[in-house]
C-alpha cells in the first residue's frame, strides 16, 4: 500500500536499528483517513472469504480492526492482555511473547465471543516474530474457527514472522513489508 509506506517514510522514526515507530499516526495518535483507506485495503483482500469476526490482541490492532471490521459489517473480537475477573472461566488462553516489551504475558477471549461458526481475519498493525498472531491463531484453534487469513499493516521482512506463517500455508496480507532498515533508509519489498 503506497499511501502506508509514504507515511512511513515521512514521519516514520527507526530507533536502535530494528525498531519502526509510527506512533504519530498508527498506533499512538490515529489518522483516521490512513486508517479509513487500510480498513478497505484489507476488505479487498479477504471481501470474498465470509468474514464473521475480526480479531485482534489490544490494544495497538484496536483501532485497525475497527475500520476493516466497519467495512465487512462485523464485530471485532480483541485479545486482552490482562486478567479481568468479569470474563470469568470461560475463556480460550494462550501464551504470547511480546517483542516490543520482551516479556511473555496471557490472552484471552471469552467463549462467548468465538466460535466453531465464526471464520476470522486477523488483523494487527506489526508483524516481526509473528508470535502475537501465533497466539491468536491458537485461540481461534480452541474455538473451532476458520482462519481466512491475517492482515498485517506493516511487517518486517527481514524478521522470519511472516515467512514463518506463510510457509504454514495462511493467507498472510501485509500492506508494508520493511526488507531493511538503517539510519535514515527504509527499503520496502515490492508488493503485487
Amino acid at each position: 500500500m503506497k499511501e502506508l509506506e509514504q507515511r512511513i517514510l515521512k514521519d516514520g522514526d527507526i530507533l536502535g536499528g530494528d525498531i519502526l515507530k509510527v506512533d504519530s499516526f498508527l498506533n499512538h495518535q490515529l489518522d483516521i483517513t490512513l486508517l479509513k483507506h487500510i480498513g478497505e485495503a484489507f476488505y479487498e483482500k479477504f471481501k470474498d472469504d465470509k468474514v464473521t469476526k475480526i480479531v485482534t490482541i489490544e490494544a495497538s490492532g484496536i483501532a485497525i480492526a475497527c475500520f476493516a471490521a466497519l467495512k465487512f459489517n462485523v464485530p471485532v473480537v480483541f485479545a486482552k492482555k490482562a486478567q479481568s475477573h468479569n470474563l470469568g472461566n470461560e475463556v480460550y488462553t494462550s501464551k504470547v511473547h511480546s517483542y516490543t516489551y520482551d516479556r511473555d504475558y496471557d490472552i484471552t477471549v471469552s467463549r462467548k465471543y468465538l466460535s466453531e461458526d465464526d471464520t476470522i481475519v486477523i488483523i494487527d498493525d506489526f508483524m516481526a516474530n509473528g508470535l502475537a498472531t501465533e497466539g491468536l491463531l491458537d485461540i481461534a484453534k480452541q474455538a473451532g474457527a476458520k482462519v481466512a487469513g491475517i492482515g498485517i499493516c506493516i511487517e518486517k521482512g527481514f524478521q522470519p514472522g511472516g515467512r514463518r506463517l506463510r510457509d504454514k500455508g495462511y493467507k498472510l496480507v501485509s500492506l508494508a513489508i520493511v526488507d531493511e532498515m538503517k539510519e535514515g533508509e527504509i527499503r520496502f519489498r515490492e508488493l503485487d
